[in-house]
């Protein structure tokens, strides 16, 4: 009676959902909302997967 839980189907939309919030938050208009979900993503993860060589 192993239970598997599946995290990451629950998460992307969580994070879809707190992405589209934190627009709003800000009060982007259309154009600079769209802007925020199609590149800061990509900034981000680039950001994220540098990883300093030693």
């Amino acid at each position: 009676m192993n239970k598997k839980i599946d995290v990451a189907g629950i998460m992307g939309p969580v994070w879809i959902i707190g992405w589209l919030f934190t627009i709003g938050f800000v009060k982007l208009a259309f154009f600079k909302g769209l802007i925020a979900l199609l590149l800061w993503p990509y900034y981000l993860g680039e950001a994220l997967a540098y990883v300093p060589v030693q």
